[in-house]
């Protein structure tokens, strides 16, 4: 440590000149830290002493003024003698922490120090040669997974559920800790995933990576994941898509917060990742139901270039089960394809996944009874919506992709169109169906029409709610209803016999509603011009359509005489005559309010 010297502060003077040394003053001088003063401080020509008063030759500072700017031209002197004999960057970082800064004022208390830290760096350079990362050997992922022991796996397995038995979460980043290790040393050559989502068909990409990983592995891992709760699984293939969308985005250039991202990822093999939620989605299809809404709502998950990983992760949870498959393929890709963004590579690729689901020999028995999973329709009306414009577009917005989506349309129309006759779910249901269909009716594409139409039509025949609701509508969609009502027509023969007594007489009260709105709008002139036309053509179709409702309801009254009948009872029948004669009446009429009436009071009398 550096001595303190002491000297007299004399600075204060008397107006006799007489020195008053007796008032105790004594300036503590740091000679070290001195030193470290700037040029400017220490050689000005007017040096100023503390009080602000001029110094003169003989003030008691300028000894140790003298020592400062001896020793700095001796630094100085070093300094230059050092960078003759090395000018390189890093040498004089070495030398600036070994005695001197940039402005070559000592930190050091000789030019020894100096000398010494010169040699120090020299010897301190050499001593830290480069030393190799010795490079672990790279392997396939086949030769990696063949040396997986199954029975060391389900060891491992066994003891992190013991070690994390209340949090299934850790458990799965155990798991995939396992297959981390495991996989390492296949090299990202060996593993090009991008590349081979890029560039791959769907039926090769559904086979990568299990396809190299022992049957006795995934069975031991399929057995373990089987016991894991779903929501678990959910957050784990949530996590798994994170991974290998931030390691997408580094190989793809990166983006804002990518690196970070990568970091998390590869922290982990990405071979290892995309084993392991490979596995978790074929062993527990709704691990990915659970995610649907955030892949669907959350826009980092959106976006073309990421479409390949969540096709690659639909086709796993399909290969466990078809109805997972065609749910997520309806709910998140069908939209992604009608978007006017969507490029045919895209287009295809979605394509690709219906397809190879639809062509499962089972697929239309599975789908179709299974049309309503857990509550949540495969194809609801929404996707419906979209698979019909798509399969019956304009003559000019046809697209290769466009027969693609004939072929499938048949089966999955059935999917969208199943369920529970009369259940208050597939009521409302079917209204949602008649309404979108009833307005694609009158879009003036007449083949998209035509379907529309015969849709709207099962949408009366299957909930006779919808009559009432298509007169409610009938206005604002005039040219599609009269297109709805020429179908019928057409189709009448077909479609009677599945009409039912009750459904006969409320088809028949809204043709009597929509010949009285038709009659209005001509009779108060409301009507003009083409609309005037579509009210004529509308009116015609109702009074042809009530002309067949009564013509064809022999069938209908026999069988309500016969309940009537059956109801009443012989013998309180055969004891009124009378009341015969009213029954048979009412029936004729179809007034079924009369006709109760009348049941009513046979029974009383």
């Amino acid at each position: 440590m550096d001595q303190i010297e002491s000297v007299e502060y004399n600075a204060f003077e008397t107006a006799n000149g007489n020195s008053h040394t007796d008032h105790g003053w004594k300036k503590v001088v740091y000679p070290k830290r001195n030193r470290k003063q700037k040029p400017a401080d220490q050689t000005t020509s007017g040096t100023h002493v503390p009080n602000g008063a001029l110094s003169n030759g003989d003030n008691v500072f300028r000894s140790l003024e003298e020592q400062a700017e001896d020793r700095r031209r001796r630094i100085l002197a070093a300094k230059k003698a050092a960078d003759a004999s090395d000018d390189s960057d890093l040498a004089r970082s070495k030398r600036r922490s070994n005695g001197y800064d940039d402005e070559g004022y000592g930190y050091g208390d000789s030019e020894g120090e100096i000398g010494a830290g010169k040699e120090n760096a020299k010897v301190e350079g050499a001593k830290k040669p480069k030393v190799k990362k010795e490079k672990k050997p790279k392997v396939t992922l086949a030769e990696a997974a063949a040396k997986i022991d199954a029975s060391n796996l389900e060891a491992f397995l066994v003891e992190a559920s013991e070690s994390y038995a209340s949090q299934p979460e850790i458990q799965l980043m155990r798991f995939a800790d396992y297959f981390g290790r495991a996989l390492s040393g296949v090299s990202s050559s060996h593993f090009p995933w991008v590349k081979t989502f890029k560039e791959s068909p769907l039926s090769k990409l559904i086979d990568i990576p299990l396809s190299h990983i022992p049957e006795a592995v995934y069975k031991t891992s399929a057995d373990w994941i089987n016991q894991r709760p779903i929501q678990a699984l959910g957050s784990f293939v949530l996590w798994a898509l994170d991974c290998i969308l931030a390691d997408l985005a580094v190989q793809e250039g990166g983006a804002k917060g990518g690196k970070k991202g990568a970091q998390h990822a590869t922290s982990k093999s990405q071979v290892a990742i995309f084993v392991t939620v490979a596995m978790v989605l074929r062993r527990k299809p709704d691990a990915l139901t659970n995610v649907l809404p955030t892949l669907r709502e959350n826009p980092k998950y959106q976006g073309q270039d990421k479409l390949p990983v969540t096709v690659w992760m639909m086709a796993q949870a399909s290969q466990g089960d078809l109805s997972v498959g065609l749910l997520s393929w309806a709910h998140n890709l069908l939209p992604v394809v009608s978007s006017k963004s969507c490029n045919p590579q895209s287009r295809d690729l979605i394509l690709q996944l219906v397809e190879r689901i639809v062509s499962n020999p089972k697929a239309r028995t599975i789908l179709v009874s299974g049309a309503v999973r857990k509550g949540e329709r495969l194809i609801p009306p929404p996707s419906f919506e979209v698979l019909m414009r798509l399969t019956f577009p304009a003559s000019s917005a046809r697209v290769k992709a466009t027969e693609r989506f004939e072929a499938i349309y048949p089966l999955l129309k059935d999917v969208s169109l199943a369920g529970a006759p009369g259940s208050k779910a597939m009521k409302q249901t079917t209204q949602q169906i008649f309404t979108f269909a009833l307005k694609a009716a009158g879009e003036g594409n007449p083949v998209l029409a035509k379907e529309a139409a015969a849709v709207a039509i099962w949408a009366i025949t299957q909930n006779v709610d919808c009559c009432k609701h298509w007169e409610n509508l009938y206005s604002d969609n005039l040219e599609a209803s009269v297109t709805v009502l020429k179908k019928l027509i057409d189709e009448w023969k077909e479609r009677s016999v599945k009409l039912t007594p009750s459904e006969t007489l409320t088809l028949n009260k809204t043709m009597k509603s929509l010949r009285q709105k038709n009659e209005e709008a001509l009779a108060e002139g409301g009507a003009s011009g083409a609309s005037q036309s579509l009210y004529k053509d509308a009116d015609k179709c109702c009074k042809v359509i009530s002309g067949k409702l009564s013509s064809g309801s022999g069938y209908f009254k026999g069988v309500a005489i016969a309940a009537v009948l059956a109801a009443a009872g012989a013998a309180a029948l055969s004891a009124n005559p009378e009341v015969i004669e009213e029954l048979k009446s009412q029936v004729e009429s179809l007034d079924l309010s009369k006709l109760t009436e009348s049941v009513m009071t046979a029974f009383k009398n």
